[in-house]
């Protein structure tokens, strides 16, 4: 199966963070990883193969070289798992006007009119009695088109084409189903998380978890779009799917570093963090400690630690702008990466990327040992810049560089992105991992 399809197929089994941990989870532990746990010592030999996971959404995996010792530099491809999207509120359930409505939270800073007119269902976890006393949380994923934000007739606005600005409070709050066709329950007879969501809801839910609805106490959904995401174009040129920034970058990532050989050199590493759209601001986040604690923990000692951090470096990769052909004044006129032209270089002044001239020539000679293309982006002096996990990260004092691949629709309900560039972020990956220590030990600073 060729790298594009395996993509489209992890794209299609992770509607959300929670089923995109889970996913890359069983990819490398297919490839032989161990799952760690945070809350023990752990007890790493040189050649081995580890990951761990937080609170189901945010993901660290890493090889130990052969000759692996307290003080070895980490390689980390850093990613994020989260996109924009629709969150059910914790209080749901709304009827008016004879509809069951569901009501929602805006995620991230989303293409919102794209939500309009589109099969839409819901994935997550629920929280569940395990029949022993105790609880556990269990991913749900419905696959029935199941809601929809419908539009409004042109005949009963005939200004919406040229004025379409709806209120994402009151207008953009999915239907359900039919007040009529609905068996709700009395408030009075509602448990568990009845008690805020619609019945019919938690009982669809519930059938998902195999447990009876008064199992579920609660619950942490998505909304999805359920059209499954395919390949297009007139010569199979391009990827059409939701939530390509940035499950692209992240699925490359894990295909990587599965796909390695631990030898000698550095520890090679991948992180896949939650609530990048929002800042990264959680546990789960850039801004956690995910990255710092792990080096710590590799080199036992503030000594150690501090040789580590000299010997590191991290690809943040996220997906960048690619020229749109109907808008290309967007873009600064030098810098205008493509669709399929090979990795974007991300570069800003003032250091909302963390790219600097060394890690420009460190992408641009591992992207070169394997015939690659590389390309360079910069925003417009008139217009704002973006940002990654590369500056938060950088903070912890390893050099940092930002990259991504050419993608058009960023934070629609439907993305799209080049299937050669698949190919393109996977060879940078295992160059990186295979012989960046080498390439590092030939660089020098007067």
């Amino acid at each position: 199966m060729s790298a594009t399809n395996k993509l489209v197929n992890f794209l299609t089994a992770s509607p959300t963070p929670f089923h995109a941990v889970h996913n890359a989870a069983k990819i490398l532990e297919a490839a032989g990883f161990k799952k760690l746990s945070e809350a023990v010592e752990w007890d790493l030999k040189p050649g081995g193969r580890y990951y761990f996971t937080r609170q189901q959404s945010a993901l660290l995996a890493f090889t130990t070289p052969t000759n692996f010792k307290p003080g070895t530099g980490v390689s980390v491809v850093a990613t994020h798992i989260d996109s924009p999207n629709l969150r059910v509120r914790p209080v749901s359930a709304r009827t008016k006007e004879g509809f069951l409505q569901v009501a929602v939270e805006t995620y991230g800073g989303g293409l919102w009119h794209t939500w309009w007119d589109r099969d839409l269902s819901v994935a997550g976890r629920v929280v569940v009695s395990d029949g022993h006393s105790g609880f556990v949380s269990k991913l749900v994923r419905v696959d029935k088109p199941l809601l929809r934000v419908s539009s409004l007739a042109i005949h009963l606005d005939r200004d919406q084409n040229a004025n379409f600005k709806p209120n994402l409070e009151t207008h953009m709050v999915p239907v359900l189903g039919l007040a009529s066709a609905s068996l709700n329950k009395p408030a009075s007879e509602c448990i568990g998380a009845e008690k805020n969501h619609h019945p019919g809801l938690v009982a669809l839910l519930a059938q998902e978890a195999s447990v009876q609805p008064d199992k579920i106490h609660d619950l942490e959904l998505c909304l999805f779009d359920v059209q499954p995401p395919t390949i297009g174009g007139l010569n199979d040129e391009f990827v059409f799917s939701p939530r390509l920034d940035n499950q692209f970058s992240s699925f490359c990532a894990v295909e990587a570093l599965a796909a390695s050989t631990p030898g000698e050199g550095n520890v090679n590493c991948i992180a896949l963090f939650n609530h990048e759209e929002i800042g990264s601001q959680s546990t789960t986040g850039a801004q956690s400690d995910l990255v710092k604690t792990l080096v710590e923990r590799l080199s036992k000692t503030a000594e150690s630690t501090a040789q580590a951090i000299a010997r590191s470096f991290i690809i943040s990769s996220d997906m960048g702008h690619s020229v749109h052909p109907s808008h290309k004044d967007k873009h600064q006129e030098e810098h205008k990466p493509i669709i399929n032209g090979g990795i974007v270089i991300k570069t800003n002044a003032n250091q909302r990327y963390a790219t600097d001239s060394i890690g420009q020539f460190v992408i641009k000679q591992l992207v070169q040992r394997r015939g690659g293309k590389v390309q360079d982006f910069e925003t417009r002096n008139d217009m704002p810049c973006g940002s990654t996990v590369g500056p938060m990260l950088s903070t912890i004092g390893i050099r940092t560089v930002d990259v991504g691949c050419a993608m058009l629709s960023m934070h629609s309900v439907r993305e799209q992105a080049g299937t050669q560039d698949v190919q393109a972020m996977l060879d940078l990956f295992s160059e990186f991992f295979e012989s960046f220590s080498t390439l590092d030990q030939s660089l020098r600073f007067e």
